[in-house]
């Protein structure tokens, strides 16, 4: 079984990576590449950058100034256009500006985040999480954001086995896709097997599940974070709650996304 990291210098090395990862990608761009559509509907990528950022000094504030978040939090939720003021808020800079923004902000939380004890609670968006929890989530979301980065830009990335974060956060995320669409969770328990791109097998859930979800972890990981479609991962989904679950899967807090089409990437 594998278990969440709880290491803050590993949790934070691999943030790092993956930061890395991203800047790779945009340092460079041109303003029209910076204004490119990503997959997701409305963002281009400057966009998927400055949400990084955004919620970076947001998680940054959450371990420092908890009251301050919390305030923060209400006044944005009572809203109902928070998505809007939120994203206007990231739309703050030009491209390279934004870059400079998530690398400060990037910097900023990881400075934090290693002098922080993994098992203290810091609140969110949704309930309170570790701290540990916190920085896993920041290294889900840059991978999921990276990969609608790569998407529309035509570049390919190369998995590492940092996935084990974004796959423990969506196999424990079960109950969140169901909760999500106002679904009750179901009572049977789902065993996920993945092969590592290490070649390594990481597994959750009971071994004597009778529903099951076999494959890639890669697959696994664009499936739960809803940039792929289903039909166009290589999983192997064994009982109507395995085959249930993965169609609405989502690792990610908040409402559902709408995901992507059947052959969108082919």
């Amino acid at each position: 079984m594998v278990a969440m990291a709880t290491d803050m210098a590993t949790l934070c090395d691999d943030l790092l990576a993956e930061t890395a990862d991203l800047e790779a990608l945009v340092t460079g761009l041109d303003d029209p590449r910076w204004s490119t559509p990503t997959p997701a509907e409305g963002w281009d990528v400057k966009d998927q950058v400055g949400h990084l950022a955004y919620f970076d000094d947001r998680a940054h504030e959450s371990m420092t100034e908890p009251e301050v978040f919390v305030a923060h939090r209400e006044d944005v939720l009572s809203h109902p256009d928070f998505a809007d003021r939120m994203a206007a808020e990231s739309r703050r800079f030009d491209g390279p500006a934004t870059l400079a923004w998530f690398g400060r902000a990037r910097s900023a939380l990881v400075e934090v985040a290693r002098r922080t004890d993994p098992s203290r609670r810091v609140p969110w968006y949704g309930p309170d999480m570790s701290a540990a929890s916190s920085v896993t989530a920041r290294i889900m979301e840059t991978w999921a954001h990276g990969q609608d980065v790569a998407d529309a830009l035509g570049a390919t990335r190369q998995a590492t086995d940092r996935l084990r974060h974004v796959a423990f956060i969506g196999a424990r995320a079960l109950p969140n896709s169901y909760q999500a669409r106002g679904l009750p969770v179901p009572a049977t328990p789902v065993r996920v097997e993945l092969r590592a791109p290490s070649g390594d097998v990481w597994a959750f859930g009971p071994e004597d599940a009778s529903d099951t979800v076999r494959g890639p972890a890669l697959d696994f990981c664009l499936a739960v974070t809803q940039r792929r479609h289903l039909d166009d991962l290589a999983l192997d989904l064994e009982g109507p709650v395995a085959h249930e679950w993965l169609s609405i899967a989502q690792a990610f807090a908040g409402p559902p996304g709408p995901g992507r089409k059947p052959g969108q990437f082919t």
